[in-house]
C-alpha cells in the first residue's frame, strides 16, 4: 500500500500488528510503545523524522482507550498528570524543534537512531537493576512477616510502596511551591520537581517519538517514589497530552503520515483495552521486570536496521 505523505510503501497487515503489540504492551506497561513502534517504522524504510512525528500520531488514540481503562481501575492520579502538563508541552517542543533542526543536515537518521539506542538500552539496564533489588527486598519483608506471623500482605499490590532513597531525597526539597499527592500516598513534594519530570519526558516524546512512557514511567516511580500501578495509569493520562501536542507541532512541520497512524490505530486500540486489563494481576516489580526486555528489542531492531544499510 502506498503512502504519499511520507513516499513509502508499507504492509497493511505489518502495521495492524505492529499497532496491536504495541497497544497490548502500551496498555500493560503505561507507555506509548515508541520502543518498539518506533524501530518497526524505521525497519520498514520510513525516513526517521516521519517516524518520530507517526509515531506519536498513533500512540495518541491508543492511549486514550488504554488510559480509560486505567481510570476506571483507579490506577491514575490525576492531579499529578494535570500538574505535569506544562512542563510536558514544553519540553516536546523543545524535542520537535530539535528534530526540525536535524531534518536539514545528512545524518539526522543515524543521530536520532543513535539516540534512540542509547536511551533504550540505558532505561533497560537501569529498571533491570532496580526492580531485582526490589524484589529481593520484597521477599525480605515477606520472610520476616511470616515469621513474625503476620500475614504477609502489602499495599500497591506487592509493590510494598518502596521508595528509591532518590525519591526521598527529592521530597525533602523545600522549594516552593509545594504540593501534595494523596492519591499516589505523598504528602510534600516541589512542584518544579513534577514540571521536571514533564519537562524531561516532553523533551524525549518531541525528539525521539511517541510518548516517552520509557522514561517517564520509571521516573514517576523512582524519582517521585508513586507506585507502580498509579506510576502506569497516571503516565497513560500524560502520553495521551505529550502525544497529542507532539502530534500537532509535527503535524505542522511535515513530520506526520496521518494515513499510517490511521492503519496502526486499527490495532492498537484493540491490544490497549486487553493490556490495560492484565495490570490487576500482576505485581509492581513484576510488571518493572517485565518491561526490561522491551526496550532491548527495540534497540536490537535499531541497530540491525543501521548495520545493514537499509
Amino acid at each position: 500500500m502506498d503512502f504519499p505523505i511520507s513516499g513509502t510503501h508499507l504492509q497493511p497487515l505489518y502495521l495492524i500488528g505492529t499497532g496491536l503489540v504495541v497497544g497490548l504492551l502500551g496498555g500493560f506497561f503505561g507507555v506509548g510503545g515508541s520502543f518498539l513502534a518506533g524501530p518497526a517504522l524505521f525497519a520498514m524504510r520510513l525516513p526517521m523524522n516521519f517516524v518520530v512525528g507517526t509515531d506519536l500520531a498513533h500512540i495518541v488514540g491508543k492511549s486514550i482507550v488504554a488510559f480509560r481503562k486505567h481510570q476506571k481501575l483507579g490506577h491514575v492520579d490525576l492531579k499529578l498528570g494535570l500538574l505535569m502538563v506544562g512542563g510536558t508541552v514544553a519540553g516536546v517542543e523543545v524535542g520537535a524543534q530539535a528534530v526540525q533542526y536535524l531534518k536539514r543536515h545528512a545524518h539526522a537518521n543515524q543521530v536520532l537512531a543513535v539516540t534512540f539506542i542509547a536511551v533504550l538500552l540505558g532505561v533497560s539496564a537501569f529498571i533491570g537493576w532496580e526492580s531485582w533489588q526490589s524484589l529481593k527486598r520484597n521477599g525480605k519483608k515477606m520472610s520476616r512477616k511470616t515469621q513474625n506471623g503476620g500475614q504477609g500482605g502489602a499495599a500497591s499490590k506487592g509493590d510494598f510502596s518502596v521508595m528509591a532513597p532518590v525519591a526521598r531525597r527529592l521530597q525533602r526539597i523545600q522549594i516552593p511551591p509545594m504540593v501534595s499527592l494523596p492519591h499516589s500516598g505523598i504528602r510534600r513534594v516541589s512542584l518544579w520537581i513534577i514540571l521536571g519530570v514533564g519537562f524531561t519526558g516532553g523533551v524525549f516524546s518531541g525528539f525521539l517519538g511517541g510518548g516517552a512512557g520509557y522514561f517517564r514511567m520509571p521516573a514517576l516511580v523512582y524519582l517521585l517514589g508513586i507506585p507502580t500501578h498509579l506510576a502506569v495509569g497516571t503516565d497513560l493520562f500524560e502520553v495521551v497530552i505529550s502525544a497529542g501536542y507532539g502530534t500537532v507541532s509535527h503535524a505542522l512541520k511535515g513530520n506526520v503520515d496521518i494515513l499510517i497512524a490511521l492503519v496502526m490505530h486499527t490495532g492498537a486500540a484493540i491490544g490497549a483495552q486487553i493490556g490495560s486489563l492484565m495490570t490487576q494481576y500482576f505485581q509492581g516489580p513484576r510488571i518493572r521486570l517485565a518491561f526490561i526486555p522491551l526496550p532491548l528489542a527495540g534497540a536490537a531492531l535499531m541497530i540491525y536496521t543501521l548495520a545493514s544499510g537499509r
